[in-house]
């Protein structure tokens, strides 16, 4: 048995957990067992992550209170004897569970009057700590503890599963596979327009390459767009995944990828964290925050005096930062290899 056992309440979005996993790397190498509460959107990327020990499905909706079931949630955590929790959202209602299950130490940062809720609160810098994964990392260590060099998130692969996907999806491995991923769950500010992926997707396929395009049933209509503006002569060659795999399902695909293009999204962060060449395109965010991480990464952005807002629509309403992004960008750098 570990010496220590920790619970950690984790982020919400796709992207957020797999950064979440420089904080598991961290604390497994000081021989914790590692428990994460985790919602149904993310909780399946824990299975491909080896220093999680287990991971629990919390039922309950972004911005649902339903204290009924954190109480009783909570009474089932008891008998696991934590002698820590880590809280990752800045939330209030985040805070609730590690409280109500009477574990010891509860950290995480200040944020929407926690005081009591919290008993390790820690105040953050934004100069020491301006990526999301110090952050993270962070509250693994004692207050003010220098920040080791983090670990890049790596995804495990189940082979058998993508082999079972090739042959359910009707794909093969003939040519050099470019993934697309045009979608963005946090908001339109973030989606390079549908015209400029279709010409990437063109010139990839005069390359002699095949185009997946992954995304949720979400990003369906965007990823319809992409192959509307394609020559049909071409279509043959472009595979349209969106909202026919599941997150676990598109993880696999996308390891055969020799190459990604996408937006700043969770299917960026897990291209990175499965090592894939990635081509990524930022407008209203920052790469100083949330960059992938990979050196196999090249990042595209426009600098405009607008950019990054943080909105997830262009408050300006012309989105000049992603717009600007000629296509022929990306072309270039893919035609770099």
């Amino acid at each position: 048995m570990s010496e220590q056992r920790i619970l950690v309440v984790s982020p919400s979005w796709i992207g957020d957990m797999v950064m979440s996993q420089t904080l598991y790397s961290l604390l497994k190498k000081h021989d914790i067992e590692i428990d994460v509460v985790a919602p149904a959107a993310s909780k399946p990327l824990l299975s491909r992550m080896p220093e999680v020990n287990k991971s629990m499905l919390f039922d309950v909706g972004h911005g649902e209170l339903r204290y009924g079931y954190r109480r009783q949630f909570a009474r089932s955590l008891r008998r696991n004897n934590y002698q820590q929790a880590i809280v990752l959202p800045n939330s209030l209602k985040s805070a609730l569970v590690p409280f109500l299950a009477d574990i010891p130490v509860r950290t995480g940062f200040r944020g929407e009057m926690r005081y009591i809720l919290l008993n390790d609160i820690r105040l953050l810098d934004e100069r020491r700590l301006p990526r999301m994964i110090d952050r993270f990392m962070a509250l693994g260590l004692p207050a003010m503890a220098p920040l080791p060099e983090p670990e890049q998130p790596r995804l495990t692969v189940d082979e058998r599963n993508r082999t079972e996907c090739l042959r359910q999806l009707g794909l093969n491995t003939n040519a050099t596979i470019l993934g697309l991923c045009p979608g963005a769950e946090f908001g339109d500010a973030k989606r390079w327009p549908a015209s400029k992926f279709a010409e990437v997707t063109r010139a990839a396929i005069e390359r002699g390459m095949q185009v997946w395009i992954f995304g949720s049933a979400a990003d369906r209509s965007i990823s319809d767009k992409i192959i509307e503006q394609i020559p049909p002569v071409m279509r043959e060659h472009c595979q349209n995944l969106a909202g026919r795999t599941t997150l676990l399902d598109a993880i696999d695909l996308l390891s055969l990828c020799g190459e990604v293009v996408t937006n700043d999204s969770g299917l960026m962060h897990v291209a990175a964290a499965l090592d894939c060449r990635t081509v990524v395109l930022y407008g209203s965010t920052s790469p100083t925050f949330t960059p992938p991480l990979t050196e196999k990464a090249v990042i595209i952005s426009e600098d405009i005096a607008c950019s990054p807002c943080f909105k997830r629509t262009c408050p300006l309403g012309h989105k000049n930062c992603l717009n600007l992004l000629d296509a022929s960008q990306v072309i270039s750098r893919l035609q770099e290899q």
